[in-house]
């Protein structure tokens, strides 16, 4: 009901609503299984069949109310069941045609009562069901179960059951395992079928596709332009199809460019090959319907789309039947020469120790003459092979060989993982070489290495292991060979061998080739990952630091870190930290305890990106453990032990555990250092922890600030130049620091980053500026080192961090006059206020603060405002942010810009005052203080008072008075003296009890909460004094 379903099962090419099961062998062999596992599932499960689903299953059924029987509510032709769910719903329902099955108990039932119409019923219920899964286990549920259960849904029982969920919740979890069990039995039985009926295999695609590739490139000459696969992973039974698509019969997908015609993209199955609907890469699902009649091989086909194709190929008829009966005779006889060489080179006994480093003199001998001896081989091969081509355009040639091909050609275990999930990750392919006459000898010397690895004995395989490290296993090709040739499963098999030379030597090659992107997936797809973390309890030491240097390799994408945490190697990880790293004699065992912990930690370091394994880490008390090793004087400790600490800083845990732990001053200690990569790492940590102000303070109090600014001189490496200005940046957020600081001369250096730097350093350098801006005397120093003018050209970044850092360091400068002065002339005002029509709400919150700065001290700001088009209609507009920190700024701007008179007037006629007044309701204090100033401000042109109150904007304002925020009782006097001078808002803020509230707030020792408590209460006794004067004068006459 899983992958057999949506993936196996063939259906119409037609919407996925409407789709219908293609009436094919294979589909009925998919009904039957279904119908035998439905069928049987209530005797099996009797507890997982009284599971209600979620959502019922429902489909137009042939029966009618006169098939059921006992056990069902039969009223005319409705039909409903005793068994009901927890709402009162029945578990079946009948209102014809359509029924509704909300348990399997139920379904089983329903099936027996169908008799021959059981697998109609099946095939209706399966094509109006598409997701069965989501509606009988619920959408969410079985996306998480999906995601958690990819490696083992076994363990995610298990793991469901230690963490005590609800009996309901494990039930799901049990149907979840048996539907992939289901799944796996089904695609087995349907390969089982199809292996019956198999024509072409693997080999034979594999050996035509390596023949054409010999054949491309070359212009006009060529046969092809290119021919490429698109995976380029082959699992051990020689496909290159995903699993789901292996039981249909597809074997490889190509993409063919030809001399004369268009790209072709063609599928190779056992039943022939076809065009598909164009499928470029793996994982593409809606290219793999057939497009063309199918051929019995590769060259037919392109001759039928390729004249220059088969007309190259018929040229060299006249001397296929002569070439082709020699060609397999020469290139055996050749092939056997050399293996029997290089066998014998190899084999023979080294004076080291196993392992050791080889010899290579000897070795270099051999190779050399083996590779003088392969190209010779090569040249004379190409030339049979060109022949062999040739015959296999022939009508039957190869075909035949193919089609006569035994069904015993397929291997015993089509199911091994594949390597299809997506990542997040962004690392670059693995790409093949067009042709294979690319390859360097050592790739060919390789391949040959590796078969000598799966055939050889326990010796043969340690002294096989210790040539291939003689090679430069960093170089691509070298991977490569590894990788083609099976190499990489043989490798991961000897690490489950009892023999530890052989691990070692595998976990060595291990260890070196997983720098390669492609082969960490493939290690993790054919779960390597749980064999390297078994290692890891081994009582071998240097097992386990080569264990744990190859996760830290293999753990650089998600996948990979999730499978570490999932088979237990978090918590062996971090078991391997415990060791005395500072002792000042050391034992031979102390020393490799050491070199563990150094494997251990570097380890941890790649696994700590993820979130979960932060937490992890932390849970398994790996935090004490690295506080203990950070205080070692080893370099190569304490560089991936900072790493791991400055990863983990993001989280709050983390940073209060290093704090309290004294990790602070270690990491202080550490920026001193003559390792650039350490002082990156400690600086990096210092940016991360100094969020907290008792960080800051510890680090003035250890003298950290003056190692900080020196890190400002090595500007050439912008890694470390980053960490420390970000470092800065923080600290400087207390202005202790900041002075010390300036002590420092750190401002000056600051200034002549602005200029030619990467982003990542500008917008710590900007963010620094900004907080050293906070101080007077700085604003003056920023402009005499000549910082203003990259300041306000550093406006027009599209970096989004970096335009909040700089709105913010320019709005500081611009409360200087003299530095108003070169930011109107240079026209940052104008570049500030564009700066509103940012998507991001970040800038245009910030970009607001600096506004209300440069409007309240340039000396023509009001006239700048007026000039810019289209300004007024933003601000006003921005209102209707859902953001308070935007909606708070734009209300500040709006009153230092409406103290022009001329300005008011225009952002009135934009409607202004309808849109504060929709804000007044807000709970939020910050907001509340800037918007009754700026009602407060609009109040003074014509009627804004009267429509302040016409809008509603009086009665929530007077709530704002019982806030404990002295600015937001001070502004909301404010708004509300200048909104009584309205008769009708005097009425509304009576009938709301502001009296009170205003007489104790004349009481404070705030002048201006004072006068303008006064002034409302003023207005309100005047009013009332006026109505009772008109009474009485009214009653006396």
């Amino acid at each position: 009901m899983g992958i057999s379903l949506t993936r196996a099962a063939q259906w119409t090419m037609v919407s996925s609503s409407t789709a219908k099961l293609v009436s094919t062998p294979m589909n009925e062999s998919l009904l039957k299984e279904i119908l035998h596992f439905v069928e049987h599932f209530r005797s099996q499960y009797p507890q997982e069949a009284e599971h209600v689903f979620e959502e019922p299953l429902q489909w137009s059924t042939t029966l009618v109310a006169s098939d059921f029987k006992t056990d069902y509510d039969i009223s005319d032709s409705d039909v409903q069941s005793h068994e009901r769910d927890s709402e009162g719903h029945p578990l079946l329902q009948l209102s014809p045609p359509t029924v509704y099955v909300r348990s399997f108990s139920q379904l089983s039932k329903l099936l027996h009562l169908a008799h021959d119409k059981k697998l109609a019923e099946v095939r209706a219920c399966l094509e109006e069901n598409r997701e069965p899964l989501v509606k009988i286990l619920g959408r969410s549920f079985a996306s998480d179960l999906v995601i958690e259960a990819h490696d083992d849904a076994v363990s995610v029982v298990d793991r469901t059951k230690e963490e005590g969920l609800s009996k309901d919740l494990e039930v799901k979890v049990k149907l979840f395992q048996l539907f992939q069990d289901m799944d796996k039995q089904i695609l087995d039985t349907l390969l089982k079928d199809i292996s019956e009926q198999v024509r072409l295999n693997p080999k034979a695609v594999k050996n035509e596709v390596e023949i054409l590739q010999v054949f491309c490139g070359g212009g006009d000459k060529g046969l092809l332009k290119s021919l490429r696969y698109t995976s380029d992973f082959e699992f051990s039974n020689g496909y290159r199809a995903p699993l789901w698509r292996q039981v249909q019969g597809d074997i490889c997908y190509l993409v063919i460019e030809p001399c004369d015609t268009e790209t072709l993209h063609i599928t190779c199955s056992t039943a022939g090959i076809f065009l598909n609907g164009g499928i470029k890469q793996e994982g593409e699902e809606n290219g793999y319907e057939q497009t063309s009649d199918t051929y019995e091989d590769l060259v037919t086909l392109l001759k039928s789309r390729s004249p220059h194709f088969a007309e190259k190929i018929n040229q060299q008829d006249s001397a296929v039947q002569e070439l082709s009966t020699k060609k397999e005779k020469t290139v055996n006889e050749q092939l056997q020469l050399e293996l029997h060489t290089t066998r014998r080179n190899i084999y023979e006994p080294r004076p080291s120790g196993i392992l050791s480093t080889c010899g290579k003199t000897e070795e270099n001998k051999t190779l050399k003459s083996s590779e003088d001896e392969h190209k010779n081989l090569r040249q004379r091969a190409k030339s049979k092979t060109k022949a062999e081509l040739s015959a296999s355009s022939s009508p039957g040639h190869v075909s035949s060989q193919k089609l006569k091909t035994s069904a015993g050609a397929l291997p015993g275990e089509p199911f091994s993982e594949s390597s299809t999930e997506s990542e997040e990750e962004e690392e670059q392919p693995y790409r093949h070489p067009e042709t294979n006459t690319d390859l360097p000898s050592e790739y060919w010397q390789i391949q040959k290495l590796v078969k000598y690895l799966k055939d050889g004995d326990q010796i043969v395989t340690v002294h096989t292991l210790c040539a291939m490290m003689d090679f430069n296993l960093m170089q691509e090709s070298c991977q490569m060979a590894i990788q083609d040739t099976g190499g990489l499963k043989v490798l991961l098999n000897l690490l489950d061998t009892d023999e530890h030379k052989c691990k070692i030597g595998s976990l060595k090659i291990l260890r070196t080739i997983s720098h390669n992107s492609q082969i960490r997936r493939v290690i993790v797809d054919m779960r390597g990952v749980q064999s390297i973390v078994k290692i890891l309890d081994s009582p071998v030491k240097e097992l386990k630091a080569l264990a744990a240097e190859t996760i830290a390799n293999v753990a650089k994408f998600r996948r990979a870190r999730r499978n570490v945490r999932l088979y237990g190697g978090i918590n062996k990880l971090v078991k391997l930290l415990d060791c005395l790293p500072n002792l000042a004699s050391l034992t031979p065992s102390q020393e490799e305890d050491i070199e563990v912990a150094c494997c251990g930690a570097l380890a941890l370091w790649s696994c700590s990106r993820s979130t979960k394994n932060k937490k992890a880490i932390r849970k398994a008390g790996g935090i004490p453990l690295l506080g203990r090793l950070l205080k070692s004087p080893l370099q190569k400790m304490l560089i991936p032990v900072v790493g791991t600490l400055q990863e983990c800083a993001s989280e709050e845990s983390y940073r209060t555990d290093i704090q309290t732990l004294g990790m602070i001053k270690d990491l202080v200690r550490n920026l001193s250092s003559d390792n650039d990569e350490l002082q990156m790492h400690c600086a990096s940590a210092i940016f991360k922890c100094a969020e907290d102000k008792q960080t800051r303070d510890l680090v003035r109090k250890y003298k950290g600030l003056q190692p900080l600014v020196s890190l400002l001189h090595k500007a050439d490496n912008k890694q470390l130049l980053a960490a420390a200005t970000g470092a800065i940046w923080k600290c400087s957020i207390s202005q202790e620091n900041v002075t010390k600081f300036q002590e420092y001369k750190a401002l000056e250096i600051l200034v002549s980053l602005l200029t030619d730097q990467p982003e990542e350093v500008l917008v710590n350098v900007v963010g620094a500026l900004g907080e050293f801006a906070q101080i007077p005397a700085n604003k003056a120093a920023i402009r005499e080192f000549g910082g203003i003018k990259p300041l306000v050209k550093l406006l027009t970044s599209p970096n989004q961090a970096l335009l909040v850092n700089v709105t913010k360091a320019v709005g500081a400068c611009a409360t200087n006059k003299d530095n108003m002065v070169i930011i109107d002339q240079l026209d940052g005002i104008r570049l500030v206020w564009s700066l509103l029509k940012n998507p991001s709400a970040d800038v245009q919150s910030s970009a607001a603060w600096a506004l209300c700065a440069c409007t309240e001290n340039a000396e023509d700001a009001g006239e700048t405002a007026r000039s810019l088009i289209g300004g007024f209609q933003l601000i006003v507009k921005l209102l209707s942010s859902t953001n308070n920190e935007v909606l708070a700024s734009i209300c500040a701007a709006i009153c230092k810009i409406a103290k022009d008179e001329e300005n008011l007037a225009i952002l009135t006629d934009f409607g202004v005052v309808p849109s504060l007044a929709k804000l007044t309701n807000t709970t939020d204090d910050r907001l509340r203080h800037h918007l009754a100033d700026a009602i407060a401000q609009c109040c003074m042109w014509g009627s804004n008072r009267a429509s302040f109150g016409e809008a509603g904007a009086v009665a929530p304002l007077v709530r704002y008075l019982k806030s404990k925020e002295g600015s937001v009782q001070r502004s909301t006097a404010m708004a509300l003296y200048q909104l009584s001078r309205n008769p009708n808002n005097c009425i509304t803020m009576h009938e709301k009890e502001v009296v009170q509230p205003l007489i104790h707030m004349m009481g404070s020792d705030d002048e201006e909460l004072q006068e303008a408590a006064a002034g409302c209460v003023r207005s309100i006794r005047l009013l009332y004094m006026a109505n009772r004067n008109a009474e009485l004068f009214t009653f006396r006459n």
